[in-house]
């Protein structure tokens, strides 16, 4: 029996049932960066009012109520007060959480409080877990940038968390059997899926039959292994998805009782024939305890309680049920496949008919946005490709590495830097050069963010966030060569042009730029 200091000073036993069944919640705590690229800070949004932005909303009605949430008697008192993030699964995204950081300290220190404190509940396993850095939609990323999110990623985990991560949370869940192998190649151990992202899978010793899983019916209790190229591999747990579903869009929050009640009731469904390790697990948007959901946080703190003091199951996380039960059966992804599109990866490509509740507007501007981006950030790489070989041994080496200096600026650290990746010790000129070149490859990530093409209409605020951005890195192209950087504004807005707006009075994507 382990014991947990809670927010409130009281200690909160945790009971270890030897039955085999666990449940597991995971929350998907993100928003997308939203700093003006040229004053690398947040303006006011007046959608937020009355708070000053999106993230300050949101921290006030989720993330700073999840670090010290209330459980309260029949008589509306409050009996403890209690840290969510401690007892359940979560990824935090580094765009947030440098935030939260800044402005919002107490809700960022008890994120980082409770991974402590869950890897003494959970045997050594934190909660927390990593995401791909700015939430791109990977099997749409090349290659390079694809590598680069991860690492980065991995990065800024280890600087707040100060360990590995075991696991790493794919934006939207989007993935391919390429993207799970570059995480396996960067050590990662584990990612979630949705159900309907299982193409098949087959016990590990028994052969090469594979069951075909469509319409969510591969058994999410279990932990999956997935082969991969030379001899790699990486677990994938599949969440619960009528449940998570339940949580996210069907009002189950609005009642604690009823949350723990819906998920022990799941154990119920259980094959017979799994002998050991049952884990129901969900996964939504952690936005949804508090923001989505008034009071939603309570309503988590309430269910984990009445689980924790019952006699059913445990609460684990996954890296700990990773540990003491491996899988026992391989699975195949669908390729191309995320936990928000019927379509697959289409969102956030085309006008495949995924919209947020305009049904009379459609989103065609979504090709030609991407297809843009995907000019301008070649037409950028040649740039700084052309440019990097007489500051940089290796531009792509030192990218990955940039990631030290988002985190520390200071002249020591620039220097640690530059004594790393540069061909020889730069003069001031050239380092104010090397620093736009690692600028130009920041901005071709951030562009990518994928609520840029998530809504419904081009003028929205996220796809503005990226067209700024896109500015930004023409213009830190200008200052490399001017006659590159203005052919490369003419060129996108000629592209941006073929991007329908809804409303007549923006017309194009190159009227929102």
């Amino acid at each position: 029996m382990t014991t947990e200091k809670n927010s409130g000073g009281g200690k909160t036993k945790m009971k270890h049932i030897s039955n085999g069944k666990y449940i597991c919640v995971h929350g998907h705590f993100y928003q997308p960066p939203r700093e003006n690229p040229w004053l690398e800070t947040v303006e006011v949004q007046d959608s937020a009012a009355p708070y000053h932005d999106w993230n300050e909303r949101i921290t006030a009605e989720c993330y700073a109520p999840n670090g010290a949430s209330r459980i309260v008697n029949t008589k509306n008192q409050i009996t403890r007060i209690v840290n969510n993030y401690s007892r359940i699964s979560f990824n935090a995204g580094p765009t947030l959480l440098s935030w939260l950081e800044e402005y919002a300290p107490r809700a960022y220190r008890a994120i980082l409080q409770a991974d402590t404190i869950s890897r003494s509940r959970f045997n050594g396993h934190g909660s927390a877990i990593a995401q791909v850095y700015n939430h791109i939609i990977m099997p749409l990323a090349t290659e390079r940038d694809a590598r680069t999110q991860i690492r980065w990623g991995i990065a800024d985990f280890e600087r707040r968390f100060e360990r590995r991560p075991e696991g790493m949370w794919l934006a939207e869940t989007a993935v391919n059997r390429a993207t799970l192998d570059l995480l396996a190649q960067e050590g990662i151990q584990f990612t979630i899926l949705a159900p309907h992202q299982c193409a098949r899978i087959r016990p590990m010793h028994d052969g090469p039959k594979w069951t075909d899983t469509p319409n969510d019916t591969v058994d999410t209790t279990r932990t999956y292994r997935v082969p991969l190229e030379n001899g790699r591999s990486i677990a994938v747990f599949f969440y619960n998805g009528p449940v998570s579903r339940a949580i996210a869009f069907e009002g189950l929050l609005n009642s604690g009782d009823n949350f723990a009640n819906r998920l022990l009731g799941e154990f119920a469904s259980v094959p017979d024939t799994q002998v050991t390790g049952h884990l129901i697990h969900v996964a939504t948007d952690g936005e949804s305890y508090g923001h989505h959901h008034k009071y939603g946080e309570m309503a988590l703190s309430y269910a984990l309680h009445l689980i924790e003091q019952g006699d059913v199951a445990s609460l684990t996380n996954y890296g700990e049920f990773l540990e003491k039960f491996p899988p026992a059966f391989e699975a195949e992804v669908v390729e191309d496949s995320s936990w928000s599109c019927a379509h697959g990866i289409e969102r956030w490509r085309s006008d495949c008919g995924c919209n947020s509740g305009h049904p009379t507007w459609n989103q065609k501007w979504r090709g030609p946005l991407r297809d843009a981006l995907d000019w301008l950030r070649d037409a950028a790489t040649d740039l700084a490709l052309s440019t990097a070989p007489a500051i940089y041994h290796d531009l792509w080496q030192a990218r990955d590495e940039y990631i030290t200096l988002l985190h520390d600026r200071s002249r020591e650290n620039q220097n640690a830097f530059f004594s790393r990746t540069a061909t020889h010790p730069l003069n001031d000129d050239e380092r104010c050069l090397a620093l736009r070149l690692m600028e130009i490859c920041r901005q071709s990530l951030l562009m990518y963010t994928s609520c840029a093409w998530f809504f419904d209409e081009i003028s929205g605020i996220e796809t503005a966030q990226v067209l700024a951005y896109a500015a930004r890195l023409i213009q830190l192209s200008e200052h490399v060569s001017t006659q590159a950087g203005r052919q490369m504004e003419i060129e996108f807005l000629r592209r941006l042009a073929l991007a329908p707006s809804n409303l007549p009075e923006i017309g194009n994507g190159a009227e929102v730029y």
